[in-house]
């Protein structure tokens, strides 16, 4: 499962690249990291944020965002590591339910 990098938005402004989805990726959690997640494929998909999280013994659910078809265009975060950090990596897992036309962008403010 490859790792996104955050691009880091500078006074100077930032163009970030976007690279192609692929089934799941990692994130570096962090309260000023966010995903950009672009859909230019003809249907809505979802990514799904997996939580790590527990709340007095419960299990956090996991945050699923569905961006729209054809021009959708969503920014997901912040990505906190009390929500989200893994276990063994300390990152957050990504999943995608479609790649098709799907581009992605890890950013930090």
């Amino acid at each position: 499962m490859p790792t996104l990098t955050p691009q880091v938005v500078s006074i100077n402004g930032l163009a970030p690249t976007y690279g192609a989805a692929v089934a799941s990726t990692k994130v570096p959690c962090g309260e000023r990291t966010f995903l950009h997640v672009k859909n230019a494929a003809g249907s809505s998909m979802t990514v799904t944020l997996t939580a790590t999280a527990q709340v007095r013994g419960s299990t956090v659910a996991d945050t699923i965002v569905t961006v729209p078809a054809t021009t959708g265009d969503k920014m997901i975060g912040p990505l906190p590591a009390e929500l989200f950090a893994g276990a063994a990596d300390g990152l957050c897992s990504v999943t995608y339910s479609s790649t098709t036309s799907v581009t992605v962008a890890a950013v930090r403010i």
